[in-house]
């Protein structure tokens, strides 16, 4: 066991070091360099102990196969921020949005609608890249916490994935656990509504005044309505993309056909503006048209307007913002696929089974699994799939409903991949809010109540189904 942690003491020990040496610029860099360093070290444990280096490799390139499918995804949203601010759907959404929604509930309204549309659609990364980035914008509009607002946005969408039966990660719980799709999510509402109703009462009691004065914002969406059509016409790509999610369109191409459309809108109801950008980054352009939407989608939009807050506001996306990120997400995935292939996340988990010796310390297990498994392995399928995998014979030895296991492998696995900064979930929430993961994390209020609720309803023994009995006759 010694072995086994060395290579993970290490890594602790180097990213400890990161955040203390570049604090929140830890992930543009220092974060990758001790990930690659701490996967050779896992190497050099699995040669010893009588691995081939072909079998290492092929853990390496397996674990940084399954974030593939994010990494896509990730550059996708790049390039659909680039075209919506270009398109006016982010102006639009964010000219609205100040004149709709007031700083006093602002961030609990955020959690709240975040909520409602990934219940809807089953997608937090999709809720995030969408609403998300709107709801940050007007959070700066009013001079509102950008830590705090992504805190809210996060815990709304994680709220709404977690009890939608379109998640992938809700099915997969129950999937691995063996249990019904509806009964599992029915048995989450116990931990989960708590949970969310603690984060609703937390962003209440936290809610504050506008920073800006009313005249500041007055002149922000003036200065948005002379840079951009913000028409309610400009808020339809929004409405096209939530279409494509809930026709079961899937996430990658239903991104690409958004920004395709962003595009269009771009042409077709911002003209002048696209014109205007292009000819300010390239004054000798033969088609500034299709030179603006070209350089959008790949290096982001650069506002260029007299309003200096303003330009600070929409200058972002374009896939090229997503590199780093990108950079990240290989860098754990392959630490943690080494680390899987080696079996020392195997048998970390197993000694944490060992000290089981009633519900809670069983529930604490499942939890304490789901987490290490998400800063270890940096990917939140990989998280619920092996704890789950794992946990079921323990569950059964206790004739405790496996919907115990299901609802506590997503209290834990699901919802605190995005709180560690090199995961997938993450990283792509920083990515894509534009806030480092350490600072929006102690805002994110329902993704760590809800293990915590869990953990303490093992203990008191609330809400644990045993099997073939009802909780109300429990």
């Amino acid at each position: 066991m010694l072995l086994s942690l060395t290579p993970i003491l290490f890594l602790v020990g180097m990213l400890a070091g990161a955040v203390q040496l570049f604090g929140a610029d830890a992930s543009y860099g220092p974060n990758q360099i001790a990930l690659v360093i701490a996967t050779g070290l896992t190497g050099l444990v699995g040669l010893y102990r009588g691995l081939r280096w072909d079998d290492i490799q092929e853990g390496l390139v397996a674990g940084i196969r399954i974030g593939m499918s994010p990494i896509l995804i990730l550059l996708a949203v790049g390039a659909l921020i680039g075209s919506w601010i270009l398109a006016g759907t982010v102006p639009a959404m964010i000219y609205h949005g100040v004149a709709l929604l007031s700083p006093s509930y602002f961030y609990a309204a955020s959690a709240v609608i975040c909520a409602l549309a990934s219940i809807s659609i089953g997608s937090s990364w999709t809720v995030a890249g969408t609403l998300g980035i709107g709801l940050v914008g007007i959070a700066n509009s009013f001079g509102l916490s950008p830590a705090m607002t992504a805190g809210a946005i996060i815990s709304g969408a994680y709220f709404g994935d977690k009890l939608s039966p379109l998640s992938d990660t809700t099915n997969l719980a129950a999937a691995c656990a063996g249990v019904d799709l509806f009964a599992h999510i029915r048995h989450m509402l116990w931990t989960t509504v708590p949970a969310f109703s603690t984060a609703l009462l937390f962003f209440l009691i936290n809610s504050e005044d506008a920073g800006r004065p009313p005249e500041d914002i007055a002149a922000l969406r003036a200065a948005l309505a002379i840079e951009f059509n913000v028409g309610i016409v400009s808020l339809l790509p929004l409405v096209i993309m939530l279409a494509f999610i809930a026709l079961r369109i899937p996430a990658y191409p239903a991104i690409l056909l958004s920004t395709l459309v962003g595009c269009i809108f771009a042409v077709a109801f911002q003209g002048d503006a696209v014109r205007a950008f292009a000819l300010g980054l390239y004054p000798d352009s033969p088609a500034p048209t299709l030179q603006g939407i070209w350089q959008v989608l790949f290096a982001g939009y650069k506002g260029a307007s007299q309003d200096a807050a303003l330009n600070d506001l929409l200058s972002k996306g374009g896939m090229s913002s997503m590199l780093n990120t990108v950079w990240l997400i290989i860098c754990a995935l392959a630490f943690g696929g080494v680390l899987e292939r080696t079996g020392i996340l195997k048998q970390i988990l197993d000694a944490v089974l060992q000290r089981v010796r009633s519900t809670g310390d069983l529930v604490l297990a499942t939890v304490s699994g789901g987490v290490v498994t998400n800063l270890l392995a940096a990917d939140q399928f990989l998280s619920i799939a092996l704890p789950g995998r794992l946990f079921t014979v323990a569950y059964d030895e206790r004739g405790l409903d496996r919907l115990n296991l299901s609802r506590t492998l997503e209290d834990s696995a699901t919802l605190t991949s995005v709180l560690v900064p090199w995961n997938t979930c993450g990283a792509y929430m920083s990515a894509t809010l534009g806030i480092a993961t350490i600072e929006y994390a102690p805002y994110a209020v329902f993704n760590y109540a809800c293990p915590l609720i869990a953990i303490a309803f093992g203990y008191l023994l609330i809400a644990q189904k045993r099997v073939g009995l009802e909780l109300s006759a429990q």
